[in-house]
């Protein structure tokens, strides 16, 4: 019976912290794709970079069944509002409530209150209060909220489960929007052999801070945007918090000291360890979309392996 106990609590808060931070992160990438948008080199007719966030996080057969064609509009409304997409920003935050109601009483009011407020405040939300409020600050509200949600368990939870599988679920979560955010930026920005221009640079910044690292970048690297130091940034830099090597640091630590002999432990150990041992230039030769892809592909095995090992998933 303790054990069932703890594998519905398990699962109940790390998927409250997976939705958590997915409603960020799509939040982050729509945010990217809007200001790029914006540039005059973009054009207005060119709906390629809106196709992408719908082939990365949406379902883009059950889009074009529902909205009669791809533009700005009809993207964010179904990727940031629309109930019927479950991978909108607004079923995350109803999911993520919905987990943390099941296990209310392993939570802390500060947590409980600040999710239950956010998800009443989305749900209060349509398209034309988001276009009057602005699409930038909708979108630094929903990360606003991911960062309370953060603080507050943090600041207020036991370190217990609740907590550690919170944090679990959180950098697993991270790990994968960080590789499949970057693969597609990668594939659309990549330099394709000319001269970066100026309209580049801006979309590398905006990758950037889509990733909240452009003043990172500044501080690490002191020169002009560089496509290679962005991908070394954002994958190998262990001091970067949304890196695949810190994400990755982070999960082994949970897993060891959750259960340092488990299967799901020592998968965590190899993706770190080939992390550890690649340089970015061996990334970039054999290219960096297939190591992302691949890198995706370990992820969601140990995902696999953690739900098996402690949440009673078959």
């Amino acid at each position: 019976m303790l054990t069932a106990m703890l594998g519905r609590t398990a699962n109940n808060v790390y998927w409250m912290a997976r939705y958590v931070e997915r409603a960020e992160n799509l939040a982050r990438l729509l945010a990217s794709t809007y200001h790029m948008s914006l540039l005059p080199a973009a054009g207005s007719s060119d709906t390629s970079q809106w196709e992408a966030p719908l082939s990365l996080a949406g379902d883009r057969a059950d889009f074009l069944k529902r909205y009669s064609e791809i533009t700005p509009g009809t993207v964010l409304a179904y990727m940031a509002l629309d109930p019927e997409n479950s991978s909108s920003i607004r079923s995350c935050l109803r999911l993520a409530r919905e987990n943390a109601r099941a296990t209310r009483p392993e939570l802390t009011t500060e947590v409980w209150e600040g999710i239950n407020q956010t998800y009443l405040e989305m749900e209060s939300m349509s398209y034309s209060k988001m276009v009057d409020q602005g699409f930038r600050e909708f979108f630094d509200w929903v990360k606003e909220r991911s960062h309370l949600f953060r603080g507050a368990v943090y600041g207020t939870m036991r370190r217990g489960h609740a907590f550690t599988f919170s944090r679990l679920g959180t950098f697993i979560e991270r790990a994968d929007n960080t590789a499949r955010f970057l693969a597609l930026k990668w594939e659309l920005l990549a330099p394709s052999g000319r001269p970066l221009a100026a309209e580049d640079y801006y979309r590398w910044g905006a990758l950037l801070r889509a990733f909240s690292a452009f003043k990172a970048y500044r501080e690490v690297y002191s020169g002009i945007i560089e496509p290679r130091r962005v991908a070394e940034l954002l994958v190998l830099r262990r001091d970067m918090p949304r890196s695949l090597f810190a994400c990755s640091a982070e999960t082994v630590d949970i897993l060891r000291n959750l259960r340092s002999e488990a299967a799901c432990t020592r998968v965590a150990e190899q993706i770190h360890e080939r992390l550890q041992r690649n340089r970015i230039d061996g990334i970039l030769r054999s290219g960096l979309p297939r190591f992302l892809n691949g890198f995706v592909v370990r992820n969601n095995e140990l995902h696999g392996m953690i739900g098996q090992e402690f949440m009673l998933v078959l």
